[in-house]
């Protein structure tokens, strides 16, 4: 019998995590860090989550670790515009609340030892992504990885500090950052600028365009391993691109659209 809990999940089990940390890093955006009971996820599926404050409603988020054994967790929230929940989880999230997980459920599917690896992230898009790249970095020879993240504007890109530190880190990974705009918008984001950092993406090396943009201007990805994570707009055109240019559909896995 196939016990892989990603082909027959069980429903009715769930898992507790207390919150350790909570970062609020842009007006609607926070970092979420949790540790409890073990998930039995698979890095790049996603979770059901209920939190404290709407008690009964659950929402879908994706770890942006992988599963780890002693219980850590790690959640990149965004408010949702007319989203109430995600808008509470942002702004009311307190350490020592306790979650509810359930359900793991998706898949983005990189083989270690297969094809080189294109990740294109848009927003929080990165955290499942983010996951399999470090579920790599466990391996001993992974294949070449290029991670085209992108944002409206270079705020955005929210986890600059972290990828700049992670591709120094690892020599396989290659991270291309992507803006529609190389200016910041003139309004202040008081979270952006308590938390800002001197690591981050040198100008020179932002890319201007969408993401479909610029990734359909790279053409066929037709020997590489595609996963494309983030809102449901940005999906549909960075996949359509994608095919525009040649890659085969077989090749490409997203989520979002």
């Amino acid at each position: 019998m196939n016990r892989d809990p990603r082909v027959h999940p069980d429903r009715s089990a769930q898992w507790r995590a207390d919150v350790v940390e909570h970062h609020r890093l842009r007006h609607d955006l926070a970092v979420v860090r949790l540790i409890g009971e073990y998930v039995p996820f698979t890095a790049g599926q996603s979770v059901e989550v209920e939190v404290p404050q709407f008690p009964g409603m659950r929402r879908r988020f994706s770890p942006a670790l992988p599963p780890s054994l002693d219980g850590k967790l790690e959640f990149h929230i965004r408010t949702v515009a007319g989203g109430w929940c995600s808008g509470g989880i942002v702004a009311d999230t307190s350490v020592g609340d306790q979650w509810k997980l359930a359900a793991p459920q998706g898949m983005f599917d990189v083989d270690p030892n297969g094809d080189e690896v294109v990740m294109i992230a848009g927003g929080t898009g990165l955290a499942p992504l983010r996951s399999q790249i470090l579920e790599l970095a466990r391996h001993e020879c992974p294949p070449a990885t290029y991670l085209f993240f992108g944002g409206f504007s270079p705020r955005d890109l929210y986890a600059a500090d972290m990828l700049v530190l992670l591709a120094a880190d690892l020599p396989w990974l290659t991270v291309v950052p992507v803006v529609e705009r190389l200016d910041d918008p003139s309004w202040p984001d008081e979270w952006h600028e308590s938390h800002r950092v001197n690591i981050a993406f040198d100008e020179d090396d932002l890319i201007q365009g969408t993401l479909a943009e610029v990734v359909g201007s790279y053409g066929s990805f037709n020997r590489h391993q595609v996963l494309v994570c983030g809102s449901p707009a940005m999906t549909r055109s960075t996949v359509e691109r994608l095919l525009d240019a040649g890659t085969p559909p077989e090749r490409i896995q997203f989520e979002g659209a």
